[in-house]
C-alpha cells in the first residue's frame, strides 16, 4: 500500500515507522516545507491526515479531488466536515474522520454512550468531563472530549488541563451528594492512535462513502 502522509509531526513519523514495519510504502510526505500543491499523488493509494486545524480542510480537499481516499485525525476544523463528505461522494472515493483512532478510545466512546443512557433519568447526578494533555496539543478542549460531550444529551462542561509530559487522559464523571461514578481512558503513548490510523487506511482502500471507526470495529 502506498501511503501519503499529510502532516509529518510526531504522529506522522510514528505512522511512517509502523507502516514501513508492515511492508507499506510512503509515497508522499506533506509538511510546511513540502506543501501539498508540489506533490505527485499518482502512485498513492490512500492518504493519512494528521496536519493542523488551519491546513486540514485544504489538504483533504486536494487529495479527495484526485479520487484518493483520506483518513483524517486532525481536529478543530469540523465546520467544514460536511463539505468534505460531499466532495468524497462526488469523487466516488472514501473518507473517514475520527477524533481519536485508538481502539481503546472508540470502545470508551461506546461505554460513554451506554452510561449516558443509563443516567438519563437520574437527575440527582451532574455530569462533567475532564481532559488532560501535554502542552504541545493545539486544540482546547480536545477533539476526543468534544466527541464524548456530544454523546451526552445534557449540556455539560469540559475542563481542560495542559501539563508537560503527561499521557492523554479523559474522564467522564457523574457526581451526586451521595456518590460519584467515573469512567476513564488513559493513553500511555501515541502508539494506539498511530496503529488505529493505519488500520483505518488499510480498511478504506477501494471503499466509497464516508465512514467512522464504528464501521471498522463493527460496533453498530
Amino acid at each position: 500500500m502506498n501511503i501519503a502522509l499529510i502532516g509529518y509531526g510526531k504522529m506522522g513519523q510514528l505512522i511512517e515507522q509502523i507502516a514501513l514495519e508492515k511492508g507499506h510504502h510512503i509515497s508522499v510526505i506533506v509538511n510546511s516545507s513540502n506543501p501539498i500543491e508540489n506533490q505527485d499523488f499518482s502512485s498513492t493509494d490512500v492518504a493519512i491526515d494528521f496536519s493542523t486545524p488551519n491546513s486540514a480542510y485544504h489538504n483533504i480537499k486536494c487529495v479527495l479531488t484526485q479520487g484518493i481516499p483520506v483518513v483524517s485525525g486532525t481536529t478543530a476544523w469540523l465546520e467544514n466536515l460536511d463539505n468534505v463528505k460531499q466532495l468524497a461522494k462526488e469523487k466516488a472515493t472514501g473518507f473517514l474522520y475520527a477524533s481519536n483512532f485508538s481502539i481503546g478510545v472508540n470502545l470508551f466512546f461506546e461505554l460513554n454512550k451506554k452510561l449516558s443512557q443509563l443516567m438519563q433519568n437520574q437527575s440527582e447526578y451532574k455530569a462533567s468531563i475532564k481532559e488532560i494533555h501535554h502542552t504541545e496539543k493545539l486544540d482546547v478542549p480536545s477533539g476526543t472530549a468534544l466527541s464524548l460531550q456530544s454523546q451526552i444529551p445534557n449540556t455539560i462542561d469540559i475542563e481542560s488541563e495542559r501539563t508537560e509530559n503527561v499521557p492523554g487522559t479523559h474522564i467522564v464523571n457523574y457526581d451526586s451528594e451521595i456518590d460519584s461514578i467515573s469512567i476513564t481512558h488513559i493513553a500511555h503513548n501515541r502508539m494506539g492512535f498511530a496503529q488505529g490510523a493505519l488500520i483505518a487506511a488499510e480498511w478504506i482502500i477501494d471503499k466509497k462513502g464516508c465512514f467512522s471507526m464504528s464501521d471498522i470495529l463493527k460496533i453498530n
